[in-house]
């Protein structure tokens, strides 16, 4: 089994299909959307390729460790990352023509008009995990 990381993206990618903002959705759009992609993890844990997955709320901090006492926080500046990464979902599949399925089925999740929205989603593998094809 290999474990790769689909990242959903607000913006960054390439265009989608129905590429209308989730803020323009209508109430019964955005929880049509939220349907699919828990029945889609529910199936995934039911074949045991499920490890995990979270929506990302658009705020975020930049912490470092800087020497003792309280350590330095900031708004940014950000690499971009907490406008443009939506969620992501964690897979744990027996070959990366799976984890590739599994993308393109979860892209066709539905949007604006209840027609799918065709987004681009990002798949990586873990870092340290063997790939299972070589191509």
């Amino acid at each position: 089994m290999a474990k790769y990381l689909l990242l959903k993206h607000y913006r960054g990618a390439p265009e989608a299909v129905n590429c209308v903002p989730m803020d323009q959705w209508t109430p019964e759009e955005i929880s049509a959307h939220i349907r699919y992609m828990e029945d889609f993890a529910d199936r995934l844990r039911e074949t045991g390729e499920y490890v995990d997955s979270q929506a990302l709320a658009p705020e975020g901090l930049f912490v470092r460790y800087d020497g003792e006492g309280r350590p330095p926080v900031t708004d940014g500046p950000f690499a971009e990352t907490k406008d443009l990464i939506a969620g992501w979902m964690v897979i744990d599949v027996d070959t990366r023509d799976r984890a590739i399925e599994l993308a393109g089925e979860l892209s066709a999740a539905p949007g604006a008009g209840g027609k799918p929205i065709h987004e681009w989603l990002e798949l990586r593998p873990f870092y340290g995990v063997p790939p299972t094809i070589t191509e």
